[in-house]
């Protein structure tokens, strides 16, 4: 997001933080009621063009959102949606972007309340290695011909009792309104937004066989130094990648494994 819509959810964010640092709040219901509100708002293109419309003022569009939602959600979600349609935004899809990122959020914050929110940041990044090595799985995950009900059985089936129920509801939503999206993608914001909750960076880390406590120690505390801020360590093991290790945070790889030497020694020898 750029300008206005920065801006906008940054300030959603902050009000989102304040209203979710009261334990009486249903986190959980909130999650549910936000993401309902995307779906209307994804669903419904010119609602959400009335809704951020820049020659039209603030508070009516505030008013505009309130009496749609009454009755359909409950008074924290109607005054968070009012306060983001307030804002001014650069792109109308920025809205419902920045609402469906609070529900995740909301999903989130019911996990971290319980201290489980280290599992469900584990737990989705294990499910994204699991659907990267399972054709068969992603494809019947992201089938466009299956009904909504049967994503949602063939999920439960797939993670219930085995997962957080946080982790659960996120993939499922995730599935059932991927928004464009490809599912590794969504797995990897999801599991960039509970890093961010914990204000830490994410690393996946690869290597040819699993660390030793001792080297997880060293490379957080390298990482750390490295980019200024806390990072929490994916592990992934990866036969192929012969000896050393790969680190990616966000867009970044750092590349130290024997398959990268060798493949730079052959481009250079064959240059």
């Amino acid at each position: 997001m750029n300008g206005a819509s920065r801006e906008a959810l940054a300030a959603a964010r902050e009000r989102f933080d304040a209203l979710t640092d009261n334990t009486s709040v249903d986190a959980t219901k909130l999650a549910d009621e936000l993401a309902a509100v995307t779906a209307l708002l994804d669903r419904e293109v010119s609602l959400r063009r009335v809704l951020t419309d820049p020659a039209q003022p603030g508070e009516a569009k505030a008013e505009l959102a309130a009496r749609l939602l009454s009755g359909q959600v409950g008074g924290e979600t109607i005054d968070l949606v009012s306060g983001m349609v307030r804002s001014r935004w650069s792109r109308s899809r920025d809205l419902v972007d920045s609402i469906e990122e609070l529900a995740s959020a909301a999903d989130l914050v019911a996990a971290q309340r319980t201290g489980a929110l280290d599992d469900v940041e584990d737990e989705l990044f294990r499910f994204g290695r699991i659907i990267s090595s399972s054709t068969e799985l992603r494809s019947a995950l992201t089938d466009r011909v299956a009904t909504t009900a049967a994503k949602v059985t063939l999920v439960r089936e797939l993670l219930g009792g085995r997962v957080n129920p946080a982790t659960e509801r996120l993939v499922a939503r995730l599935v059932t309104q991927p928004r464009g999206r490809s599912l590794e993608a969504g797995l990897d914001a999801l599991s960039r937004l509970a890093a961010a909750r914990r204000d830490r960076l994410v690393a996946v880390v690869t290597s040819a066989v699993p660390l030793s406590d001792q080297h997880k120690q060293r490379l957080g505390a390298a990482l750390a130094k490295l980019y200024g801020h806390k990072v929490h360590l994916n592990l992934d093991v990866d036969p192929e990648v012969l000896g050393g290790i790969e680190v990616r945070v966000g867009d970044e790889i750092i590349d130290g494994t024997v398959a990268d030497r060798l493949g730079e020694a052959a481009r250079r020898m064959a240059g």
